[in-house]
């Protein structure tokens, strides 16, 4: 689950909606080869001095890597200063909101269904043993339970004023769990009681407590 902090995440995204930037992105995206400031600003028919600016956001922000490279042929000391070149990141950067996290229960699910393959062994039990260690890992990451549930895009929230039991105002699972209740929340519950674990806390406070328009489960006093 780990990924960059939501404000980074909403930067990078929102440095896309300026449609020459954009354009810039693309065409580095569909490049074969790193792309430099003077191509992008011939096939962009911009200034170079635009291409640059442009070029330049999109690497701050993440979406491209900066590599310098002399052009083909040329070495020595009176080769000049190496090109400036740009690709696009490999990284993904992504928004939902409310919280989604389906990487995560996507990529539980393909190293159950591997391991089940590998080994012989029922599926369903390598998922529950499998949710169960990462959420220890996210708990164990976390100063506290209810910052690791923050984390994690659960909205946790007192059920009443001054109660200790906690209800969990979003399912970051939310449109898999409306498909496939019952493994969806399987799943949730062993991740959630590995996150207690791993935070210190009591894996036996967490349980299934189904409800409209919050989490499957829930924290008992």
């Amino acid at each position: 689950m780990a990924q960059r902090p939501l404000p980074d995440r909403v930067a990078a995204l929102a440095a896309l909606d300026d449609p020459t930037r954009r354009a810039v992105f693309d065409l580095v995206s569909r490049a074969t080869t790193a792309v430099g400031r003077d191509a992008a600003a011939q096939a962009l028919g911009v200034s170079r001095r635009i291409a640059a600016l442009h070029l330049d956001r999109l690497a701050d922000q993440g979406l491209l890597l900066v590599e310098y490279r002399r052009p083909a042929g040329r070495s020595g000391p009176g080769a000049g200063r190496p090109a400036k070149l740009y690709r696009r990141s490999a990284d993904e950067v992504s928004v939902s909101v409310p919280e989604r996290h389906y990487d995560l229960v996507g990529g539980l699910l393909a190293a159950a269904v591997a391991e089940s393959i590998d080994t012989g062994a029922p599926v369903e039990q390598v998922l529950h043993r499998t949710a169960y260690d990462a959420g220890k890992t996210i708990g164990a990451a976390s100063e506290n339970l209810f910052e690791a549930l923050q984390d994690a895009g659960y909205e946790p929230r007192p059920e009443d004023p001054g109660s200790a039991a906690v209800v969990l105002g979003n399912c970051p699972f939310h449109r898999l769990a409306q498909q496939y209740t019952a493994l969806v929340c399987g799943v949730n519950l062993q991740l959630l009681r590995g996150v207690a674990d791993g935070a210190g806390d009591s894996s036996d406070r967490v349980e299934l407590d189904p409800g409209p328009g919050r989490c499957c489960v829930r924290l008992r006093p």
